[in-house]
């Protein structure tokens, strides 16, 4: 049956320096936002779910899923270094690929939603690969809510990332702790994304405006 389907992406540090209670953490989390949107059948059947990690490369962890439909989410695991490039030209690959199949499956598709989290500086340059994915050309562009969690981010690189939203640790919790908020707050973002409805019958991404542990940074629009 046709349905109106709004998907999302967790694009997620897997290097070496998320090893560890921060990793934990993220392992510890999946699993109760698996169960809390698969119980919810309105929201299962509005949204999809997919997990990329990357560190030197990039792996589809999940495939874009209806977790009504998903048994158990995968563990990260985590290696190398923090090459944003080919997350972002992972993720471009995929919504190219998923949006068209979705489509030829007769549903409606609303713009895709990225939650990019990473703990640490991008180890080469990203600037071409987040173009591409983001320019206005590309007629798929996502919505990257963008989250840095610990010492090791620049501030100015998670406002440049994000398109949406994006948010800095601000040092008040513990990286595991705040990595708990950011699932919480991905968590609230597909069950309100998924169960509100737009004036227009359509869906409208719903992202919480203040995380716990986070400060809110202006979105850098260039």
């Amino acid at each position: 049956m046709a349905q109106q389907i709004l998907p999302f992406y967790l694009v997620c540090d897997e290097s070496g320096s998320m090893s560890g209670p921060p990793i934990d953490a993220i392992n510890t989390a999946l699993p109760e936002l698996h169960q809390e949107i698969a119980l919810n059948p309105v929201v299962a059947d509005k949204t999809q779910f997919a997990i990329i990690g990357f560190s030197d490369s990039a792996d589809i962890a999940l495939p874009l899923s209806d977790l009504s439909q998903v048994e158990n989410l995968p563990v990260l695991t985590t290696k190398g270094g923090t090459d944003y490039a080919t997350a972002f030209r992972c993720v471009k690959g995929e919504i190219e690929r998923d949006v068209s199949r979705l489509k030829s499956q007769g549903h409606q598709v609303f713009r895709p939603v990225v939650f990019f989290l990473t703990d640490g500086q991008p180890t080469s340059d990203y600037r071409a690969e987040w173009e591409a994915l983001t320019a206005p050309s590309f007629a798929l562009h996502p919505n990257i809510v963008a989250f840095g969690i610990g010492s090791n981010v620049d501030a100015a690189t998670i406002s440049a990332v994000g398109t949406f939203r994006a948010f800095v640790s601000d040092g008040t919790l513990s990286p595991a702790q705040a990595l708990q908020e950011f699932a919480v707050a991905l968590t609230k973002s597909i069950v309100r994304s998924g169960s509100t409805p737009a004036v227009d019958g359509g869906m409208t991404l719903q992202t919480p405006d203040t995380v716990p542990g986070f400060t809110a940074m202006p979105v850098d629009r260039v």
